[in-house]
């Protein structure tokens, strides 16, 4: 094996014909928890202590298998078509893992996967994503503009960046070329590693605590490619032919990092990459948008491949194109991310288009615009869906298929699929003109929105009569939302569903359970109190089954991060809320208790994010379309008694755009849409919002504008470091920054909880600051939940009390 150097000489600028040419249609990624969640119960298993490492491997042995037969079994051929991209958690925590580079609290954990290797192993790896005792796991944010979400790499001065050759081999946990052995060995021809490559690597990264300042990970670039040539030299042994590098970042401008810089690092990668002399072939791709001006750059380096996303992206300019020689170019026109069909006459014009406009000769190859990770497995599953519905959609497995059809098409002109594009056609037209997709009384009422419908009076205004109406304490105490969602709340439900259980049964039972914790939340102490939510299946799909327009699914589910898996609903058609959602349920809860109790609203911008939502009609619309249904609810909460009414966002970062001039917009209509569903609230009804992992500090403007009462925030994995942009823009209302990272076993101790606490009213006054925790606790068991939240409430008193003292 030949270890990487830096080349003395520029490398060349024209790719070599590839020894093993790309296949004619292949996919950027798919779906790695299984059809059935076969990962997320693995995963899940072994953290419990039910099932050993070596049961949770050959579990994940297993799935991959199961992969590679099914996408040959749809007809995948070809070296290279099946790509090898199995994570146990996510695809930015595989290279933290197999580089060992983890911050400074989980250096003690480098080695773990064999004597004189640098990587984590399974425990380390794990360890490292949900933390340990007094050790916080690494924070966690969304993935490009999906509602996907991947652990931030820690990057100091000091962070080691290091790959043992065979280390792949060794534990699969980290290693990619042990996918790759593994495939070959089982008959696989040319599998194709994909990992994350060294530029989105850095710019997703962010400093370690106790960087120097004005360091930039992206400043550990030369260091980092080192530890990749490594890797890619590891592939080669094991005999990979190609190796596709995920180069996301390259579609947005938002680093922080002015763009030159960006490209100069491309350029600087890319080439030392191309230079290794053993290496597999190397397609970059550049997902969810358009690579713009990073696309001759890469075309100046000598990487044989380059991947583009045509549904997020736009058809690259002619010179650009020009400037990629003689490389292969995939060319990404079925959309990774969203279940409609694929326009496929629309498609294949672009691909025809793209081949004329490509030097003459150079290769092409139909495949997705990203991974299929976003999307579920197989429609046809989906027995009880609307047979109508369902002819218009295409999950993973039906989308390897499209992009076989289009591949054909192209080869052998539009009539070899001329049935496919007039079936494709028929059920356009079939959909256009469903009456549910258009409902002239949903459309006029939104055309009748003004202005004054988006506006509340001043908070000056509202907080006195807020303050009279609540009389809370100093640093009130309160909690997200949802409370655990135990078996025998799954059960009822599912019984419920299932026809097992009546609806007096079902109610019967939900209302003993929000009973329950009302009376826990008084005995705990907490100020402002919640119903729990036990009759909620999940925060979008409860009010997808309420709401006209919607349609669920049986077996739709997608990672959202690690074992986190959520079933998104369909948002196909206009939206109308026929009956009151949540009043039942939340008048119920507050006449058992003295104390204010919030009703509980998903918000607009978020049911949109967390649904597959439709294609046809401008998202500014329908989320004024949703915005007119939940200020119906809040005007229905507030007849009921209910004095505090919180309306989540916790998407409204994640669907931000990537590139810095599309987010006006964006910001305009999201924002417009919230205000919309509380802009008729009274100055005495408090609204509160809540946002996770949404890097709160980049849309604190536009969150600002939200104009809600009190804002709560996930900030306990980055210790409150989003503090200093809040002081210094001058939030003028009242903010939560979460002090439980819920997403982690962890129980904080009330010490901690304290210290976080304390930072929060060290930076903007006591007055303006609620002790929350970070995010609803529906995933949490009762007994961390009962301990941690005591020590939250317990250190709000020990910093009230000091701050009266």
């Amino acid at each position: 094996m030949t270890t990487p150097t830096t080349p003395t000489t520029p490398a060349a600028t024209t790719a070599p014909a590839p020894s093993t040419p790309l296949p004619a249609a292949t996919i950027l990624g798919y779906p790695r928890i299984g059809p059935d969640r076969e990962l997320k119960r693995a995963v899940e298993s072994y953290w419990k202590g039910a099932t050993s490492a070596d049961e949770l491997r050959a579990a994940a042995a297993g799935l991959r298998r199961a992969t590679r037969e099914r996408l040959r079994g749809l007809g995948l051929s070809g070296p290279a078509a099946v790509p090898a991209d199995f994570a146990y958690y996510d695809q930015v925590l595989q290279v933290t893992s197999a580089l060992g580079a983890v911050p400074a609290r989980f250096a003690h954990l480098r080695g773990g996967a064999g004597q004189g290797h640098p990587g984590l192993g399974l425990e380390g790896h794990f360890t490292v994503a949900r933390g340990q005792g007094d050790l916080a796991a690494q924070e966690m944010t969304k993935w490009m503009d999906s509602n996907y979400h991947y652990l931030v790499p820690e990057i100091d001065e000091s962070t080691v960046f290091d790959y043992a050759p065979g280390f792949g081999a060794i534990d699969p946990t980290d290693g990619p070329a042990a996918q790759v052995l593994e495939a070959l060995a089982a008959g696989e021809p040319d599998p194709r590693p994909v990992i994350v490559g060294p530029v989105t690597y850095l710019l997703a990264s962010k400093p370690a605590d106790g960087a120097a300042p004005g360091f930039r990970p992206i400043d550990r670039l030369d260091d980092l490619l080192g530890a990749y040539g490594h890797l890619l030299a590891d592939l080669w042994a094991a005999g990979a032919q190609w190796v596709q590098i995920d180069e996301p970042a390259l579609v947005a401008d938002t680093w922080g990092v002015p763009r030159e810089e960006v490209l100069a690092a491309v350029h600087r990668a890319y080439a030392w990459i191309a230079a290794i002399v053993e290496r597999p072939r190397v397609l970059v791709t550049g997902a969810y948008g358009s690579l713009g001006d990073a696309l001759p750059v890469l075309g100046a380096t000598g990487i044989e491949a380059v991947g583009l996303d045509l549904v997020a992206g736009a058809l690259p300019r002619d010179e650009d194109l020009a400037a990629l020689g003689g490389k292969s170019v995939v060319a990404g026109v079925v959309s990774g991310r969203n279940i409609w069909r694929t326009d496929l006459e629309a498609a294949l014009t672009t691909l025809e288009r793209l081949r004329d406009a490509l030097p003459q000769g150079a290769p092409l190859t139909v495949a997705t615009s990203t991974s299929l990770q976003h999307v579920p497995h197989d429609v046809e599953r989906e027995a009880r869906l609307d047979p109508a519905i369902r002819s218009w959609l295409a999950f993973a497995d039906q989308k390897v298929g499209e992009v076989l059809t289009l591949a054909r098409g192209l080869a052998e002109g539009r009539d070899a699929i001329a049935d496919e594009l007039a079936r494709d056609a028929s059920l356009r037209a079939q959909r256009a003109a469903h009456p549910g997709v258009r409902r002239a009384e949903v459309r006029d009422a939104v055309s009748a929105i003004t202005p004054a419908d988006r506006a509340r009076p001043p908070y000056a205004e509202r907080k006195p009569l807020q303050d009279a109406r609540l009389g809370l304490p100093l640093l009130p105490t309160t909690t997200i939302g949802s409370f655990p969602q135990t078996p025998e709340i799954r059960a009822a439900r599912a019984a419920h569903r299932g026809g097992e259980l009546d609806a007096a049964g079902y109610g019967a039972q939900m209302r003993a359970e929000i009973e329950r914790v009302v009376r826990l939340q008084e005995e705990i102490g907490l100020d402002v109190l919640v119903h729990g939510e036990a009759e909620r299946n999940d925060m979008v799909q409860y009010f997808a089954e309420l709401l006209d327009g919607f349609a669920t699914t049986e077996h739709g589910w997608v990672q959202s991060y690690g074992s986190r898996c959520t079933r998104p609903s369909i948002l196909w058609g206009d939206v109308a809320r026929p009956a009151p959602m949540t009043v039942a349920w939340s008048s119920y809860a507050q006449s058992l208790t003295d104390r204010p109790l919030k009703g509980m609203l998903t918000g607009p911008v978020t049911i949109m994010a967390w649904s597959f939502v439709r294609d046809d009609l401008p998202r500014a619309e329908v989320a004024d379309q949703l915005g007119l249904a939940l200020r119906a609810e809040v005007a229905d909460l507030e007849a009921a008694g209910i004095g505090v009414i919180q309306v989540d966002e916790p998407a409204i970062r994640e669907t931000l755009p990537l590139r810095r001039a599309d987010q006006p917009a964006y910001l305009e209509w999201s924002v417009g849409s919230f205000r919309l569903a509380t802009g008729g609230a009274a100055s005495a009804t408090q609204i509160h919002t809540h946002l996770c992992y949404s890097e709160f500090d980049v849309v604190i403007d536009a969150v600002d504008h939200l104009d809600a009462d009190v804002t709560s925030i996930e900030a306990s994995r980055s210790r409150m470091d989003i503090l200093p942009a809040v002081a210094e823009h001058g939030f003028a209302r009242q903010l939560g920054p979460g002090v439980w990272d819920i997403h982690s076993p962890r129980v904080p101790s009330t010490e901690e909880c304290a210290e976080l606490v304390g930072r929060a009213v060290d930076a903007l006054g006591a007055g303006s600051v609620w002790v929350n925790p970070d995010c609803g606790l529906k995933t949490r068991g009762y007994a961390e939940t009962t301990t941690s939240l005591r020590n939250l409430v317990d250190a709000a008193a020990r910093v009230r009390g000091g701050l009266e003292g």
